[in-house]
Order: C-alpha cells, then sequence, then structure tokens
C-alpha cells in the first residue's frame, strides 16, 4: 500500500547501510502520473497547483466519453492510499507507459490479495477475475494517458529530469545530506537516517540493501508518498519536483532589459527560461523559436561559459551555470 506524508503527523525513521546508499537511485514512472492525477480529478482539488490542467482535461475525457470506473474506483479518496499492485516501482530510470503496462498485467494473484482502505470492493473484483480486471484496466489507463497524460508529458518530463539533474549534482557536492536538504520540511536526514513524516505506519524502517527509489512527481503535489513496508517492492518515495508551480504556467519568464542589452533579447530570455533545466525542445516552444535557432544561441551561451550541458538518456538538458545564475541575479 502506497502512503501519503503530510506536513504533520508522526515519523518514519528509514535506516541506511552504506549499501543502501549506494544503491539509492532515480527514476520517473509514466504510470503513477495516470494514477496520481486520476486522484487529482476525484479529489477535486482544481484551486491547487493543477487547476489550469485539471480545467483543460475535463472537457477532453468528457468528449471522449471514457469509462474511467476501472481505474477510478480503485482510487480512494480522501483516503491516503493507493494500492501498491497499482504503481509498481520503475525498475529502470525511464520507462515507458507501455513497459509499466505489461508489468501491471502480469501482477502475480498473490500481490491482489493485501487489503487497501477503501477499495474492498474492488480489489474483490480483482481477486476473482485476475486477467480479464487487469486487461481492462491497463486498456483504460492506456486510453486515459492519450488524452490527459501524452499531451503534456514532454514538459512533464523535461521538469522530471531537471529535477534529478540538480539532485544528482547535490549528491555529488554533498552527499546523501546535501541530496535530502531541500526536500522540504516532511523529509530530513540525520546520522544515516532519513526522517519521513507520515500520517501512519510510524517507527523504524531498515532498507536491508535494496536503497531507496526517488521518483519525482508532478501529481503527487503538495504530498509525499511512500512505499517503505512491503518485501514485495523496492522502498519508494514519490515527492513533488522542483518548481512543479511553473509547469503548466504558458507565459514567458520575465527578462531584465539590461541583461537583453548585454547579450541579446533572445539569448537573455534563454538564460531567464532556464530557471530549471530543460531541453532545446522545450526551450523553442516557450519561446517560439525554431528548434535549430535555439541550438545555435545555447551553443554561444555555453562557449561564454553562462549554461552547461548535461545528457540523461536521449535529452540534452540545459542549466544554468554559476555566472549565469549571478547575471540572471542582478
Amino acid at each position: 500500500m502506497v502512503q501519503v506524508g503530510r506536513a504533520q503527523g508522526g515519523t518514519v525513521d528509514i535506516e541506511f547501510t552504506a549499501e543502501d546508499v549506494a544503491r539509492t537511485r532515480f527514476a520517473v514512472s509514466p504510470l503513477w502520473e495516470v494514477v496520481a492525477s486520476v486522484r487529482v480529478l476525484k479529489s477535486g482539488d482544481d484551486g491547487g497547483v493543477h487547476r489550469q490542467w485539471a480545467e483543460r482535461v475535463r472537457p477532453l475525457l468528457d468528449a471522449a466519453r471514457l469509462d474511467l470506473a476501472p481505474l477510478s474506483r480503485l482510487i480512494a479518496v480522501p483516503a491516503e492510499c493507493v494500492p501498491s499492485f497499482l504503481v509498481p516501482p520503475p525498475t529502470t530510470p525511464q520507462p515507458s507507459l507501455e513497459v509499466e503496462l505489461a508489468t501491471l498485467r502480469a501482477t502475480p494473484p498473490e500481490l491482489l490479495r493485501t487489503r487497501t482502505p477503501g477499495v474492498d470492493a474492488s480489489m474483490e473484483r480483482l481477486r476473482a477475475d485476475p486477467a480479464g480486471e487487469l486487461d481492462r484496466l491497463t486498456e483504460v489507463i492506456a486510453a486515459y494517458w492519450e488524452v490527459a497524460i501524452a499531451p503534456f508529458w514532454p514538459r512533464m518530463q523535461a521538469l522530471f529530469e531537471g529535477d534529478i539533474l540538480n539532485r544528482a549534482i547535490h549528491l555529488a557536492e554533498g552527499g546523501a545530506r546535501r541530496l535530502f536538504d531541500d526536500f522540504g520540511p516532511q523529509i530530513t536526514w540525520d546520522s544515516g537516517t532519513l526522517q519521513v513524516i507520515r500520517r501512519s505506519g510510524l517507527g523504524v524502517r531498515r532498507l536491508d540493501g535494496r536503497g531507496l527509489l526517488l521518483v519525482p512527481s508532478a501529481f503527487a503535489w503538495p504530498r509525499i508518498f511512500s512505499n517503505l513496508t512491503s518485501e514485495d517492492w523496492q522502498p519508494t518515495l514519490r515527492y513533488p519536483p522542483r518548481g512543479i508551480g511553473t509547469l503548466w504556467e504558458r507565459g514567458p519568464q520575465p527578462c531584465s532589459d539590461a541583461l537583453a542589452g548585454v547579450l541579446g533579447r533572445t539569448r537573455a530570455r534563454l538564460l531567464s527560461e532556464l530557471a530549471h533545466p530543460a531541453s532545446t525542445t522545450d526551450l523553442a516552444r516557450r519561446i517560439e523559436l525554431s528548434a535549430g535557432g535555439v541550438s545555435q544561441h545555447l551553443t554561444a551561451l555555453r562557449a561564454a561559459g553562462l549554461v552547461s550541458a548535461h545528457r540523461t538518456g536521449r535529452v540534452v538538458l540545459y542549466a544554468r551555470t554559476s555566472v549565469g545564475e549571478s547575471l540572471v541575479g542582478s
């Protein structure tokens, strides 16, 4: 059972060994975003950071006439948990939705026997016909993905990869303490122990050499979801990435006239847009310039030491250097 963490409550202490630190890794999960986004739609939390997304997606879902019941009835609101089998931890850094759906479709029947508050009736249906119900479930998820998530996935993926890049730099600079420093008040690191504020399941958890999987998630905001107790799954924390408040914004970032006078308007805008790491394609969309033109300007900014380039999988992300940060800050 995946549980939610809040800023108030008790604490679970996750004890790390040296092997756990060595095995701690990052991944993204398209399947988790589907499940978490349906939870957002069910909760009616349209006044939050995802309001613009919800307002755009609801009419599209209505027009598509999708029957989300097989998925929706497995997501209890306001119960603060999600069935673990529904969101298995990704085994690779960037799995496709198809890969994750294949894992879901192959869920062993014994993993459907766990009880989850608020969705027991739906679990009974799954247990009665695992193959048939899992096939229907994956078909619904695939259809929902095409309407509600796929059009926004490139910008979501860029946000996730930028967050992972930033945290990898923090880990290189200051180890585990620096890595967990800015996860917010729900998570703190102290002497080899990660303390997570959670609604329930308090006490001490040992990772037993499995490490911790860290998954940035847009639709987890403002919560942290954890799966720390099951022996069947990799211990996992799903958390809101840095810059989540800008995910659905459409307007350009403000650009200093003084900076534009030195660098030129386009390069100054690009530097301003790199408040968080981004790809050439994402930047081209934001400033309405061709990808080739953006690439030329980024090459110039990189040669001047104002931006750096980092490959993550098949995507190259650009980030401001310390010199670039100081120019924008000024």
